[in-house]
């Protein structure tokens, strides 16, 4: 079976290990567990055609700066999840930061945007028009909830659809 890296990156503490844990177990917890270094957790989902593929879902720790280190644990990709803390406002210009500092040193990886904890309604801080306008653009950014579960499975499903071969 063909097995795909995928990354999941983004700033401290915007839900990285939570979205993972939500996809790969569907739970979520409460608890706040800071990732070191990186932990990798596999799921073997369906490709578009039917055929099985087996994801190996590499969950970084959460950073402001693109160390080597950070940039070596990507190495091999397929892709990537960029995650930002809804209710955050910084954490979107930091993680458009590690998203250049990828396409410096690794091309261009496709990936998609995650926008999570939509599920904290009121308490949104991410500017709709700079993300409508980067979808405009092409990008695919979407909102999602680790906690609810929603989007979840669609952004990984549309991850998939974007890698080549």
């Amino acid at each position: 079976m063909d097995t795909r890296k995928i990354c999941i990156l983004g700033d401290f503490a915007v839900g990285k290990t939570s979205l993972v844990a939500r996809f790969v177990h569907n739970e979520f917890s409460e608890r706040y567990y800071t990732s070191i270094g990186v932990r990798v957790d596999t799921k073997v989902v369906d490709r578009p055609d039917g055929t099985p593929l087996r994801l190996a879902i590499w969950d970084i720790a959460g950073t402001d700066t693109p160390t080597e280190l950070f940039l070596r644990y990507l190495r091999g990709a397929a892709g990537y999840l960029l995650v930002v803390d809804g209710t955050r406002a910084e954490t979107l210009a930091r993680a458009l930061q590690l998203r250049e500092a990828v396409e410096s040193q690794l091309s261009l990886l496709p990936f998609v945007g995650l926008i999570n904890k939509s599920d904290l309604v009121g308490e949104q801080e991410i500017d709709q028009d700079r993300i409508q306008a980067m979808r405009q653009a092409g990008e695919i950014w979407l909102q999602v909830s680790a906690r609810t579960g929603e989007n979840v499975n669609n952004a990984f499903s549309l991850l998939l659809a974007s890698l080549p071969g």
